[in-house]
């Protein structure tokens, strides 16, 4: 039973359009916010970590080195997603979510006020990973409990349109870490940005942080939301089996499956909003501050894109409109990097704009995609590891990936390569997916028939 359907049973009405919008905003919030702090170490280790905390070796080793670290945080996201998922699902999704927005801000604070190696040597890179750790288990714990707010919260109908609000946070993170950067570098020049200024987005986005926390917490404490928090409470104190047990046990293949339905495009937009940001100022020598520009550009599009494509996908199924963005990364793969091969930043722009709307189509129901696939008592935990393999397997590589495909092929086309298997799986992912909803739906569907005949 979702969260709202438990306020009809527990109060006698439903809640309030109000008061579903302000927790859906809360959840937004609390997403952008983490994606913000999150995304502000890619951007960072794409342009200036290498060098200050690497700096052994050639500069693709240090960027190679720094993509690792970035990786990492990838691989401790599924400890936060089981952490959170298992007590989410008994506890409630609140004080995960608080526990989540608190160890992001503790973590990205201080990154940006970690030395560097020529300061304490051997301990900055060792201190950076630790942070980046804690990064990745904040990242993996909060998508479950803001995803779950909003989906549970909405309305009969529009679940992928709630949903999708959450989802923004990525693209707001995005935006908001590429502006950042944009003006600490403007502001500081070349040698100051590399000395201080790359720290400003570390300590701007502990400040936002504190806000959101402010707004999430105000916004939370309605009678309506208390009661549903209590009556999950009541709910799990009767119930003795794990969660996490029961989705090992019982579903870990559609976990996997939907990892693998995820994982093109997660690596593909790290891919283009860090890989890219690197390969473009390093390889083919183009400024930082246009390509950054093109990125927060691209970025603001999908502010669109990703609630429409939720929309459309609550009119006619999450998995046509899945599938089609899979679909169209698979297809725009090797144009992409043919464009921006050119050199050129209106071709970079054009190439990475039309990636970007295939991730939106993907990206916009993918949270309620992935809520469906689990029943309420096991959703967190379920939907968050499914989310964060996708995570690890995507992401976290994809932009070491691409440098060591560039560096061992000297050819992008190999990192199209990439892509393109990718999209294979997600392929193959969803059709299975769409199988299992098929023969899942067809019993109900001849059940009229069978009491007919009988």
């Amino acid at each position: 039973m979702d969260t709202a359907a438990q306020l009809t049973d527990t109060t006698g009405s439903t809640p309030s359009d109000p008061r579903r919008r302000r927790v859906a905003t809360a959840a937004a919030l609390a997403s952008a916010v983490e994606w913000y702090d999150y995304f502000v170490f890619g951007i960072a280790a794409a342009l200036v970590l290498g060098d200050l905390y690497f700096p052994a070796g050639s500069s693709s080793a240090g960027v190679l080195a720094a993509f690792a670290t970035f990786a990492v945080g990838f691989l401790a996201r599924p400890v936060g997603g089981v952490i959170a998922g298992q007590l989410g699902d008994k506890r409630g999704r609140k004080p995960m979510l608080v526990l989540a927005l608190t160890l992001m801000g503790l973590a990205t604070a201080g990154i940006g006020l970690l030395p560097t190696y020529e300061t304490i040597g051997i301990a900055a890179p060792v201190l950076l990973v630790l942070l980046r750790i804690v990064q990745g288990i904040a990242v993996g714990a909060q998508w479950g409990g803001a995803m779950l707010m909003a989906t549970e919260y909405a309305p009969e109908g529009k679940r992928g349109l709630y949903g999708s609000l959450v989802q923004l946070g990525v693209p707001i993170g995005v935006v908001t870490a590429n502006t950042v950067f944009l003006v600490a570098g403007t502001l500081t020049g070349e040698s100051a940005f590399a000395a201080w200024g790359w720290r400003v987005p570390f300590f701007v986005g502990f400040l936002v942080l504190g806000l959101a926390w402010y707004i999430h917490t105000k916004v939370e404490e309605t009678p309506e939301f208390r009661e549903a928090e209590r009556a999950l409470a009541e709910q799990e104190k009767s119930e003795t089996r794990s969660p996490l047990r029961t989705i090992l046990r019982e579903h870990l293949g559609t976990v996997f499956l939907a990892g693998g339905s995820f994982a093109v495009n997660t690596a593909t937009f790290y891919i283009i909003i860090t890989g890219v940001l690197d390969y473009a100022t390093r390889e083919l020598d183009m400024k930082r501050g246009a390509v950054l520009a093109v990125s927060l550009g691209v970025s603001l599009t999908q502010l669109v894109l990703i609630p429409a494509a939720a929309a459309l996908s609550d009119r006619i199924g999450r998995l046509r409109i899945y599938a089609a963005g899979a679909i169209g990364l698979l297809v725009w793969a090797v144009p992409m990097f043919l464009l921006i091969d050119t050199a050129s930043l209106l071709w970079l722009a054009v190439g990475t704009f039309v990636t970007s709307c295939f991730l939106s189509i993907m990206y916009g129901p993918q949270a309620a995609l992935f809520a469906e696939l689990f029943t309420a008592e096991m959703r967190y935990t379920g939907a968050s590891l499914g989310y964060q393999i996708a995570a690890v397997f995507g992401g976290g590589l994809a932009p070491f990936m691409m440098v060591l495909l560039l560096e061992a092929t000297g050819t992008s086309m190999a990192v199209s390569g990439y892509i393109i298997g990718l999209a294979v799986i997600a392929l193959i992912s969803i059709r299975i997916l769409a199988s299992r909803a098929a023969k899942a739906a067809a019993p109900a569907s001849s059940a009229p028939a069978e009491a007919q005949s009988g």
